[in-house]
């Protein structure tokens, strides 16, 4: 029942409002106006004023004629001044309100889901164009981080249904036929497909966390966190016969250890994976501000190497999840660096992180 009464209330707009402080700023400025004239005059001499020519003799006001005709005037003047405070205040609030019935207008379009429509004020920069600035901008990432959650919505759950529609089938035909089965080829088929359903569902949790939390930076040397990454992938290189090797210089950046440690990871695994099936090389290289990471392989499609940042986006060879590299993105996006990706004209791919350095005289 309140809440009925509260929204049946006629509202004062900020239009209105305008209006009656332009009109009652006039009013008030005039009655002091009048006020003053009023004062001055009460404070001359109470006395008849005269005729210059003693012939044109006849009535004469006193003061008190004078206070009074003062009095009507002011009254009539003060009217008038309502009237035009009221009248022209309503249209000069309109006039100065109309960019925020246009800011208003496209906030609600974006409320209702429409994320395409800018505002784009010109002319003179005031408050209002700073503001319609300010929300055309915030419409523009908005749109982009609706449109990347979609597509990352669209790809993770086909990625995800993936391996569980392969485990199915083969239990169905393992189901059919439980006599002719190779159990342990099978057990090993389930193991690697329920792996990569393990693999996809940490990288994405991976993903959520890095889009959701505060990252502390320090100054730290990004060779050492390559030395403590590499041992590990040195494995994997000897395993699958990439050489992998390393040329890392001191370089102290702006960073969060166990992220970059994660980036370098990524870097190198992806390197490692996406090589030739044999004989083919990796290398990292660590320079001040930079960490290089260099593969050898199959020649890339500049266009294709550009979307091996999206989630789950598929490159020639057909390995990995799709999640290394977009992880890798946003680890670079958090540290306020740039990534990029280059084909080598040889085969294979460059990416190049570029970190803040570190400001070790200020510390």
């Amino acid at each position: 029942m309140s809440e009925a009464l509260i929204t049946s209330r006629p509202r004062l707009t900020v239009r209105l409002r305008l209006t009656l402080s332009y009109a009652g700023l006039l009013v008030v400025a005039g009655g002091v106006v009048a006020f003053i004239i009023y004062a001055v005059i009460r404070l001359f001499p109470n006395y008849p004023l005269t005729a210059a020519n003693p012939r044109d003799q006849g009535p004469v006001p006193t003061r008190a004629d004078i206070l009074d005709l003062i009095v009507k005037l002011s009254a009539y003047a003060l009217g008038f001044l309502a009237i035009v405070g009221l009248v022209g205040g309503w249209f000069l609030a309109g006039w100065m309100l109309r960019p925020l019935q246009e800011i208003t207008a496209a906030a609600r379009k974006a409320s209702s889901g429409s994320l395409d429509h800018r505002i784009g004020l010109t002319g003179i920069r005031d408050e209002f164009t700073d503001l319609s600035d300010t929300f055309d901008a915030m419409l523009e990432r908005l749109q982009r981080s609706f449109e990347q959650y979609r597509r990352f919505a669209a790809n993770a759950s086909h990625e995800l249904r993936t391996p569980h529609a392969v485990m199915k089938t083969m239990l169905d035909v393992a189901q059919a036929d439980p006599d002719h089965q190779d159990v342990p080829e099978l057990v090993k088929r389930l193991a690697e497909t329920n792996q990569r359903g393990i693999d996809i569902v940490e990288a994405l949790l991976s993903l959520a966390a890095l889009n959701n939390r505060t990252v502390e930076l320090d100054a730290l040397d990004v060779a050492s966190v390559v030395r403590t990454a590499l041992p590990a992938l040195e494995a994997e290189a000897h395993a699958t016969g990439v050489a992998l090797g390393d040329d890392l210089s001191e370089s102290v950046v702006e960073g969060n250890e166990i992220l970059l440690h994660q980036l370098v990871t990524n870097l190198v695994q992806n390197a490692i994976r996406h090589n030739l099936a044999t004989g083919g090389s990796a290398t990292v290289t660590v320079r001040p501000g930079q960490v290089v990471v260099r593969n050898t392989g199959s020649v890339l499609d500049p266009v294709q190497v550009r979307t091996f940042t999206e989630p789950f986006a598929k490159d020639r060879y057909g390995a990995g999840h799709g999640l290394g590299l977009a992880l890798v993105a946003r680890i670079v996006e958090t540290h306020h660096g740039r990534l990029d990706l280059v084909s080598n004209p040889d085969g294979g791919l460059t990416v190049t992180v570029t970190l803040p350095e570190a400001d070790l005289v200020g510390g």
